[in-house]
């Protein structure tokens, strides 16, 4: 028995309450609720090429599928009060916010890298 299903059986034997809000992110399962998510580790980069100048973070690398992605730059758009989009399995983050970025995906269950 591995360490994922003896984590699984004591979880089924936690109290079960109405903390849980629809969202929220349960450890270990990361943002898709599956294993693709957690082992892709995504880029973390700055972009400044056609955009006249302006600055955007890029996070690419995903391997799960476009909805998934577009939850997460949801989540990230939200959290950190900026706009931007999701397209082709990248997401794109308006101003240089590779660092806020990078926390959040880390506290989302993400492996990243800043490039």
């Amino acid at each position: 028995m591995d360490w994922k299903s003896s984590l699984g059986a004591l979880r089924d034997t936690l109290p079960q309450g109405d903390d849980a809000v629809e969202g929220d992110v349960v450890p270990g399962e990361g943002v898709a609720g599956g294993d693709a998510a957690q082992t892709a580790r995504l880029d973390v980069l700055l972009d400044r090429k056609g955009r006249k100048g302006k600055a955007a973070t890029i996070v690419a690398g995903f391997t799960i599928s476009d909805e998934a992605v577009a939850e997460i730059a949801r989540r990230l758009k939200q959290r950190l009060g900026v706009g931007g989009s999701s397209r082709g399995g990248e997401i794109l983050i308006q101003g240089d916010k590779r660092s806020e970025v990078a926390q959040a995906l880390s506290e989302m269950g993400l492996k990243n890298r800043v490039i």
